[in-house]
């Protein structure tokens, strides 16, 4: 079993995704990126976020979704975040363990959530611009990022992408399973939209414990409005 975490772009999204979870019950994360956060505000997200949580009977986590800054994740704890994620996977490691443990001193004090990342997630969009070929996860990286911080889960580049897949995605199952068996703490899937049914499940039945879809979400919504507004 993996939480579903759905990235929303304004208002409208945010509630449609809880009112789905809210309908079926069901656990979700409700996932802003930094420029959505930085756009809207972090004010009135961490309450509607609050709203959504209670409104749910405790099912929706409002989480801060790719912040390479521990400052703006420190800033969503403030303003009553449940879950942030601090991804410094860019950095070199010793600087992305930096960075994770100085959120995760931060957060952990009001009992929030982090999630760090290493590897690199494939794609380029406003949560990441990555499309180089070193992108797998290095185990020994995850051990020491996860021993060291503190981290509750972790992201980890094994082959997923952000935004449409042009082809299938090349999933490392095989990277998946050496991170799982060498780590305790839960794995986290970016790059949801696209992965075939039966690949996430396999991904799941390995470790992962949250997958995030967005980019569905967003051509579904504008494709819609296209259509409402005569364009298609």
């Amino acid at each position: 079993f993996a939480v579903p975490a759905f990235n929303y772009s304004d208002i409208w999204e945010l509630l449609s995704i809880a009112e789905a979870a809210i309908e079926e019950r069901a656990p979700v994360y409700i996932a802003a990126n930094m420029r959505v956060a930085e756009t809207i505000g972090l004010e009135y997200l961490g309450a509607m976020g609050r709203t959504a949580y209670d409104l749910s009977g405790g099912r929706i986590f409002n989480h801060l979704d790719h912040s390479s800054s521990v400052e703006l994740c420190k800033r969503a704890v403030d303003c009553g975040y449940l879950s942030v994620m601090i991804d410094a996977s860019m950095c070199p490691l010793e600087e992305n363990i930096e960075k994770t443990s100085a959120v995760v001193a931060y957060a952990h004090r009001y009992g929030v959530a982090v999630e760090a990342e290493i590897g690199r997630i494939l794609g380029r969009n406003a949560e990441g611009a990555y499309l180089g070929e070193d992108y797998l996860v290095c185990v020994a990286d995850a051990v020491r990022l996860a021993r060291e911080t503190g981290v509750d889960s972790l992201a980890v580049g094994i082959g997923t992408a952000h935004g449409f897949y042009r082809q299938e995605p090349n999933v490392n199952l095989q990277r998946l399973r050496e991170v799982n068996d060498a780590v305790s703490i839960p794995l986290v899937l970016h790059g949801g939209t696209g992965v075939p049914a039966e690949t996430v499940r396999s991904c799941i039945r390995n470790g992962i414990a949250k997958v995030n879809v967005g980019t569905q979400l967003h051509a579904v919504y504008l494709e819609e409005l296209r259509r409402q507004l005569g364009g298609g």
